[in-house]
């Protein structure tokens, strides 16, 4: 059943979004896997010092409940995309992945960074996007969303972007989402229009600083690139990981703190 939740809710936050027949979608929550703390407990991050037989042990029991193998790539916030196959010869280098096989699901990890899922009109393909502010930004207005328009047929051109399906899965909130101005720097050169996803605050040490609307500049690209089916977050408090601790892992909220913190993984697959 297209969009139906593989987990209970307090494990499985589903992405509600009109799916294509076939299509299933969502994202992992903190709890339901056998972790320690700083990690605990359904920690997907097999980079954060975390022990690799409790990740290997959290990632099988994602597959288990998915009923089909996600596929987890080494995020680098660039802008690199990888076709997912059946068979591939080691880990790909990706911040965006796509396939058109069954029971293959496209799964991004996350812990503050912005996760975006897609789906082709027709259902035939699907699309996972890990979008931190330097991947969203990329270089001369061409990002990691703009590279995946380059590299997934369904949305090389505007028409099938107008109807694919698009939804954006929780991240650090524009509440407390501080940047410096490099950061503003890196969106308003390419799209002035972009100045209004950062509010001012007092300087610090004489430098400027923002609080930065990542859900609301993800937006805007989308926008300008022909999406116009966007569901998810939108920028409100129930969508911050900074905000939750009981459901979200967050770096920003807890790497100072803790030493590390887990990862959760936003996934799309064809049943």
């Amino acid at each position: 059943m297209s969009g139906a939740a593989p987990l209970p809710a307090d494990r499985w936050l589903m992405a509600e979004a009109p799916w294509p027949q076939g299509v299933q979608a969502g994202m992992t929550l903190r709890t339901g896997g056998v972790s320690v703390a700083p990690w605990d407990s359904w920690n997907l991050g097999d980079h954060v010092g975390d022990n690799p037989q409790a990740v290997a042990s959290n990632r099988e029991r994602l597959t288990q409940a998915l009923a089909a193998r996600p596929v987890f790539c080494q995020q680098v916030h660039g802008t690199d995309v990888v076709r997912l196959v059946p068979v591939l010869s080691s880990t790909p280098c990706a911040d965006a992945a796509w396939t058109a096989e069954p029971a293959l699901a496209c799964a991004m990890m996350v812990a503050d960074c912005l996760p975006l899922l897609l789906a082709s009109p027709d259902g035939a393909s699907v699309a996972a996007v890990h979008a931190g502010w330097r991947g969203l930004a990329g270089q001369c207005g061409r990002g990691v969303l703009e590279a995946l328009c380059e590299a997934w047929p369904p949305v090389q051109g505007r028409a099938g972007r107008r109807d694919t399906v698009v939804w954006l899965g929780p991240c650090i909130g524009p509440q407390a989402f501080e940047v410096g101005d490099e950061v503003r720097q890196a969106f308003v050169q390419a799209n002035p229009g972009a100045h209004a996803c950062f509010q001012p605050l007092p300087p610090q040490d004489g430098a400027p600083k923002f609080l930065a609307d990542l859900p609301a500049l993800a937006r805007r690209r989308l926008a300008a690139l022909g999406f116009d089916s966007v569901h998810g977050n939108d920028g409100s408090p129930v969508w911050c990981t900074v905000s939750d601790s009981s459901r979200f892992f967050s770096h920003r909220r807890d790497h100072r703190r803790l030493g590390s913190t887990g990862r959760m993984a936003a996934c799309i697959w064809r049943g």
